[in-house]
């Protein structure tokens, strides 16, 4: 019995190409077929989570958004990977900086992430789960940043189940050279490496949370315009 379509995904196999850039919201991920992959068509609108295949550049390139949270993007990594061939998946997001060298509207790639999340006991091995990204992804996009004139912050990021965090005791993770929070990364990486696949966690800061600066919803939406690229160049 074939596992596709899912529950969460009504698009044929090879509907998708072999990468995936995965935004949070379904606007954004409308946003980047739009306006920057030729003759995009939209593969799925379960639940109104907008997934589209085009080309960028002549290369096959889908988009298609996680919504927010590790459950969520758990759930959408799971069955690209898994039930419909998906090689890459690069998320491309929003965080919020911790160190003082990371500006609102810079942008942070994970290499690592540290998680409250228990994500990993699913997995039941009785050691601590490295959550790691590609460093073959890592690369291809660090180079991309670099030829587009951007710098951007390479490190550990966090990964938190919590967004009203109610202790906003961040110092705890400044003191370990966090760079920025985020609530996906983590479980994606999880994913990637069990189904032997490969992700990236790409974010543009939109808040920070030691100054309290921060960028309007439609800012979100619309105008992190350099980490879209950048996803595309390495795709």
């Amino acid at each position: 019995m074939s596992n596709i379509p899912t529950p969460h995904i009504s698009a044929k196999l090879g509907d998708f190409a072999e990468t995936v850039l995965m935004p949070g919201d379904p606007l954004r991920s409308k946003f980047i077929a739009e306006n920057f992959l030729d003759d995009p068509v939209l593969v799925n609108n379960v639940r109104g989570v907008q997934g589209y295949t085009g080309t960028y550049k002549g290369k096959r390139v889908s988009v298609m958004a996680s919504g927010m949270g590790m459950p969520a993007i758990g759930i959408y990594s799971h069955e690209l990977f898994n039930f419909y061939d998906v090689k890459n998946i690069i998320r491309i997001g929003t965080a919020g900086g911790l160190m003082s060298e990371v500006k609102v509207k810079d942008i942070v790639m994970g290499m690592a992430c540290v998680t409250n999340s228990n994500w990993a006991a699913q997995y039941e091995i009785n050691a601590s789960i490295p959550a790691v990204c590609s460093y073959e992804l890592l690369k291809k996009a660090e180079k991309s940043a670099l030829d587009l004139g951007v710098t951007p912050h390479i490190g550990t990021i966090f990964s938190s189940d919590v967004f009203y965090d109610s202790t906003r005791d961040y110092d705890k993770w400044r003191a370990m050279g966090v760079k920025a929070v985020e609530m996906e990364a983590a479980a994606l990486y999880m994913e990637a490496a069990r189904a032997g696949k490969n992700a990236l966690c790409i974010c543009t800061v939109s808040d920070h949370m030691v100054t309290g600066e921060s960028c309007s919803s439609e800012e979100r939406q619309t105008s992190f315009t350099k980490m879209m690229e950048i996803a595309l160049e390495t795709a």
